[in-house]
């Protein structure tokens, strides 16, 4: 499908995309004047199978401000490859979108930051070993996390009476969650919370020149920190319990976006 016969059906103009993780989608609610196109109706657009993930876009206004949802992320461990992973994005670029937030369910590396919290990315460690067998590297830096929208999170979090908090992302494969001696590796390289997916999004909204934010919801205690056997539909009914806050949240950024 081309991308004018995209556009015919989701109406979409404005300049905002937002990824949805994992139990994540009750920011649908949120949109008003709502238009939708399943993955499924674009001609060899990859198919998300993972519990939480619908696998469609929704174009719609939330307050002044449409915005483009893809409501069903592509995870490298389903088996496709990481071009397809980022297809999401791509449609994102093709059609105008400049900023984007990207959101996941996160494991909390860090007892101090409970399940429950809100935190924004500003950095990230590819702990995939996919290119090589070193250590993982801090990523960071303006051109992936930029001042501005760091900034505009946080704004947006005081106004909004939300304890938004700063740390960094380990991406590992999946979809088996990690082990306590792997956490204990990711803990002492400096992450803060760890999931299966975001990295390769991150990567390729940097490459096209969009301006980005990462908010990780933390569903869950990562292995070993709790004495708990970890399961996917705990995390989708953690990620319900943040509902409220991570809708406010997003709503203001928006917003604040809206009014730049």
């Amino acid at each position: 499908m081309l991308i004018n016969k995209i556009n015919d059906i989701l109406k979409f103009n404005g300049d905002t995309g937002i990824v949805l993780g994992s139990g994540l989608d009750h920011i649908v609610k949120l949109l008003k004047n709502k238009y939708t196109l399943p993955y499924h109706n674009i001609d060899s657009f990859p198919q998300s199978s993972v519990d939480g993930h619908k696998g469609e876009f929704i174009s719609g206004k939330i307050g002044n401000n449409q915005v483009l949802l893809a409501r069903g992320r592509l995870h490298y461990y389903e088996g496709i490859e990481l071009e397809q992973v980022i297809m999401p994005i791509k449609i994102f670029y093709k059609l105008g979108i400049k900023n984007i937030i990207i959101t996941n369910s996160s494991g909390s590396l860090r007892l101090k930051n409970s399940t429950g919290s809100l935190m924004l990315i500003d950095g990230h460690y590819d702990c995939t070993f996919l290119s090589d067998e070193a250590v993982p590297e801090l990523i960071d830096g303006e051109s992936y996390y930029n001042k501005e929208m760091i900034a505009l999170a946080l704004l947006s979090a005081k106004k909004t009476n939300i304890d938004l908090l700063l740390g960094k992302y380990c991406w590992m494969l999946g979809p088996a969650y990690e082990t306590p001696a792997e956490i204990q590796f990711l803990r002492s390289i400096g992450g803060d919370a760890v999931g299966m997916s975001t990295l390769p999004e991150i990567e390729y909204a940097k490459k096209i020149g969009m301006k980005i934010i990462v908010i990780s919801a933390l569903t869950n205690f990562a292995a070993g920190l709790k004495n708990e056997v970890l399961k996917h539909e705990d995390v989708l009914s953690n990620a319900k319990k943040i509902e409220s806050n991570f809708s406010k949240l997003v709503e203001k950024i928006i917003d604040q976006i809206g009014s730049k």
